[in-house]
């Protein structure tokens, strides 16, 4: 590792901290959180066992289900078992590469979920306020359009900032992380060059995917309730907003988190470091533990076919 007037020039190694502050507490941190990743892994495999076993489920909407339940154990793998490494068996150490790795995962699949989330958010708007034409618009070549959108967009989007820190920055104040995970501008922050253009495309970025996302889900959404208290029965009403009850709870635990842990990182210049660290990880590990929950509660099919898989069979 060469350095250069107190500077570290491509360091090949980064040391993650965890939780700046709560370091001696951090042991007693990492069981809930894994028990969350637990939860989160068991809920969202056995959505997957249900969707994939039970033909009709094999709609628009329980496959954007399928998807999300993909991207959240996608996502809670991608952070966990080294932030469990770091706080249970002290190995903080990771590799300048492999934190970009873990970067351009953990935000594709942050973007991939907001993706996910607008497409569930359409097909909701399409089933509710355009019912007959449901199954000729959400046709098989639109979901894999949708599928593959969703997917390159969150690539093409997330890679330049990657490719700005591993072209753009080569000289850095340290190679302690103050993180738990490698997280854009905690390692932007490390650099001891200028680093305005980093800034600026991490908003852009941040803006172009989840800025485009909620406009459009909440469009939907206010388009959906619309409808449906126009609608002459009580049962009725009562019928179709029960049925985006579940996703209007998924999508606002994720951008409430996401945008709460977005703003004070960036101008809660006040807070203490470690409520920083801790909403970023929270944002995180929530959404993948809490959907297979709230879609298990608040949808029939899924909640019944849990609850017969529950009291299956008993011996004679």
């Amino acid at each position: 590792m060469l350095t250069f007037n107190d500077s570290v020039f491509m360091p090949s190694v980064l040391t993650l901290v965890g939780i700046p502050g709560l370091e001696s507490v951090q042991c007693w941190i990492g069981i809930p959180f894994c028990v969350m990743y637990i939860i989160a892994l068991i809920g969202n495999s056995l959505i997957l066992v249900i969707i994939k076993n039970e033909k009709s489920l094999h709609i628009p909407m329980y496959i954007f289900l399928a998807i999300l339940a993909v991207t959240d154990i996608a996502l809670s793998t991608c952070i966990l078992p080294k932030m469990l490494g770091i706080f249970w068996f002290h190995m903080p150490q990771i590799s300048f590469d492999a934190c970009l790795l873990q970067m351009e995962l953990i935000h594709s699949f942050q973007a991939t979920e907001s993706g996910i989330l607008l497409a569930m958010a359409l097909d909701r708007y399409v089933a509710i306020c355009n019912p007959l034409r449901h199954a000729t618009i959400f046709s098989q070549q639109l979901m894999t359009c949708l599928g593959a959108g969703v997917l390159l967009r969150s690539l093409i989007l997330t890679f330049p900032m990657i490719l700005l820190i591993k072209c753009h920055l080569k000289y850095y104040r340290t190679t302690i992380v103050s993180h738990s995970y490698c997280e854009h501008m905690a390692i932007v922050k490390l650099a001891a060059e200028d680093i305005r253009v980093n800034k600026v495309c991490g908003l852009l970025v941040a803006f172009a995917i989840l800025g485009f996302d909620i406009v459009f889900i909440t469009f939907s959404y206010v388009r959906i309730f619309i409808t449906v208290f126009q609608l002459p029965q009580k049962e009725a009403r009562f019928k179709a907003f029960n049925t985006c009850i579940a996703h209007i709870c998924v999508f606002l635990q994720f951008y409430l988190l996401g945008f709460f842990s977005f703003f004070t990182h960036r101008f809660g210049a006040n807070i203490p470091p470690y409520v920083h660290i801790l909403l970023s990880d929270l944002y995180l590990l929530v959404p993948p533990f809490l959907n297979p929950i709230v879609y298990g509660v608040k949808t029939k099919q899924i909640r019944d076919k849990v609850l017969k898989m529950l009291i299956s069979k008993k011996p004679l």
